[in-house]
C-alpha cells in the first residue's frame, strides 16, 4: 500500500501541476471574458430565475425541474468539500489556499455556465426516453466523430472517479465525524448510508431530485446559520482573517502552533484542488444534472447552473474557513473533518462538532445521491442503459467499504481521477467556447 500511495502522490503532482492548473484557471477565465462577464452581471437574475425554475410548463422537455437540477447538482457538490475539504486545503497550504478557492470559484462560475449551456444545447434522448447530457454528449454531438475517443475517456473516468470522490471520500468523512464525536463505529455508519441511498437510488433521478430538493435547502441554512453564529462572535477579528488569507495567498504561511507552514505553490494548488473538489466546475460532472432540467432554453439553465459555484464556494466554503481561522484551530495540527469539528466546537461549545458531525452526514449522503446518477450516466454512455441496475447495485457495495479504507489514499486517488476527468472536459469546453458565445449573446 505505501508504494501504492508513492506513485498516487506523483501522480497528484503531475495532474494537479502547473499545466492542469493553468489549464483549469485559464479556461474559465478565458470563457469569463468572452461572455463579458454575463456570469457576474446576471448573478442577481439568475437567482430570480431559479425561483421561477420552482414550476415548469409541460411544453419544457426534460425529466425533473430546473431548480431540481440545481439542488441535484449542489447535492452532489455540497459535502465533504465544504467542511473536509477547506479544512484539509489550509492544514495543506495555509489560510492563503482560501483566497486561490475563491479565484477559482469566480471563473468557474464562467465554466459551470458554459457547461450547463452545452449540455442542454447538445443533449439526446436514451434507449428509455430519458433525457442526457454532459461532457461526453456535447462532445460526441458537437465536435463530430474525430473527438469520439475524447468523449469514451471522459465518460471512462467519471464512471471510475465518481467512486472516489462521490462514494468512498463521502462515507469515510462520515464514518470518521460519527465515530470521533458518537463513538459510533465506522461499519455501521457505512451500512446505514448504503441503506438509505439504496432506498433513494430505486426512483432514478426524480426521487434524487425530490430528495435534494428538500435536504440541500434545510441543511445548508442549518449550516450557515451556526457558522453565521460563531463570526458573529468573533466580527471584529473578520478584517484580520481575510487580510491574513489574501496575504498568505501571495507570500506563503509561515509554521505556527501545530501548522508545519506552506509556500504559495502549496497555496495555489491545495488552494485551486479542493475548490474543484468542492464545485466542480471543470470537472464535467454538474451538466450531467442540468442536461436533465425540464427546459427549452441552454442559456437560461445555464444561469440557473453558475449559482451552484457561487454557493457552494464563495458563500459555504467561506463560512467554514472563517470559523476555521478566527477560532484559531488552523494551528491545531489537525486537518479535515476533525478540523472543522474543533473549530465549530470551539466557537459553539457542547453543539458545533454536532453540527459538522450531522451536516456532514446528511451532505455526504446527497452527495452520495448526485454522484450516483453522474457516474450511471457515464457507465451508460459506454455500455449502454442495460448496465444501470449494475452500476447502482456496485455503488451501494462500496459505500460500507469505503467507510473503513484509509482517509490519506482516499483523497490522493480522487484527486488524481477528478483531474483525470477535467482534462477532456476543458478541452472540449474551450474547443466549444465559439458555440456559449453565439447562443449567449442570441438569447441576451
Amino acid at each position: 500500500m505505501e508504494i501504492f500511495i508513492h506513485w498516487l502522490k506523483a501522480a497528484d503532482a503531475i495532474v494537479w501541476g502547473p499545466v492542469v492548473l493553468t489549464l483549469l484557471l485559464g479556461t474559465g477565465l478565458y470563457l469569463m471574458l468572452g461572455l463579458a462577464f454575463l456570469p457576474l452581471r446576471r448573478l442577481p437574475f439568475a437567482f430570480s430565475l431559479l425561483w421561477r425554475g420552482r414550476q415548469v410548463s409541460h411544453l419544457e422537455k426534460g425529466e425533473i425541474s430546473p431548480f431540481n437540477a440545481l439542488m441535484t447538482s449542489l447535492a452532489a457538490t455540497i459535502g465533504t468539500g465544504n467542511i473536509a475539504g477547506v479544512a484539509t486545503a489550509i492544514f495543506l497550504g495555509g489560510p492563503g489556499a482560501i483566497f486561490w478557492m475563491w479565484i477559482t470559484a469566480l471563473v468557474g462560475m464562467a465554466t459551470k455556465y458554459a457547461e450547463a449551456v452545452l449540455a442542454v444545447n447538445y443533449r439526446e434522448q436514451d434507449e428509455k426516453g430519458a433525457y442526457v447530457g454532459g461532457p461526453m454528449y456535447y462532445i460526441k454531438n458537437g465536435l463530430g466523430e474525430k473527438w469520439q475517443w475524447l468523449a469514451f475517456l471522459f465518460a471512462l473516468f467519471g464512471s471510475v472517479a465518481a467512486f472516489g470522490i462521490g462514494n468512498t471520500i463521502q462515507a469515510n468523512s462520515v464514518a470518521d465525524a460519527l465515530e470521533a464525536t458518537l463513538g459510533v463505529p465506522a461499519w455501521q455508519t457505512g451500512l446505514v448510508m448504503a441503506v438509505l441511498v439504496c432506498a433513494v437510488l430505486v426512483g432514478g433521478v426524480r426521487r434524487i431530485g425530490s430528495v435534494a430538493a428538500k435536504l440541500v435547502p434545510l441543511m445548508g441554512l442549518a449550516y450557515l446559520s451556526a457558522a453565521c453564529f460563531i463570526i458573529a462572535q468573533y466580527w471584529d477579528g473578520v478584517p484580520a482573517a481575510l487580510l491574513l488569507i489574501v496575504h498568505d495567498a501571495f507570500s506563503g504561511t509561515a509554521a505556527a502552533g501545530g501548522f508545519a507552514g506552506a509556500g504559495v505553490m502549496a497555496a495555489i494548488r491545495f488552494g485551486v484542488a479542493r475548490g474543484v473538489f468542492s464545485n466542480e466546475a471543470g470537472l464535467g460532472t454538474a451538466p450531467i444534472a442540468h442536461a436533465a432540467a425540464k427546459t427549452n432554453s441552454p442559456v437560461r439553465q445555464g444561469q440557473i447552473a453558475m449559482l451552484g459555484t457561487f454557493i457552494d464556494t464563495l458563500v459555504i466554503c467561506t463560512m467554514t474557513a472563517l470559523v476555521i481561522i478566527l477560532t484559531g484551530s488552523w494551528v491545531s495540527g489537525e486537518t479535515g473533518a476533525s478540523l472543522s469539528a474543533l473549530a465549530f466546537g470551539r466557537g459553539l461549545p457542547n453543539y458545533g462538532s454536532y453540527v459538522v458531525s450531522f451536516g456532514l452526514a446528511i451532505f455526504a449522503l446527497t452527495t452520495l445521491l448526485g454522484w450516483s446518477y453522474y457516474g450511471e450516466r457515464c457507465a451508460e454512455y459506454i455500455f449502454g442503459v442495460k448496465v444501470i441496475p449494475w452500476y447502482r447495485f456496485l455503488w451501494v457495495l462500496v459505500i460500507p467499504v469505503g467507510a473503513m479504507m484509509d482517509l490519506e489514499f482516499l483523497w490522493l486517488l480522487a484527486d488524481v481521477l477528478n483531474g483525470l476527468m477535467a482534462i477532456p472536459n476543458l478541452l472540449a469546453l474551450l474547443l466549444l467556447a465559439p458555440v456559449v458565445f453565439r447562443l449567449s449573446k442570441k438569447m441576451s
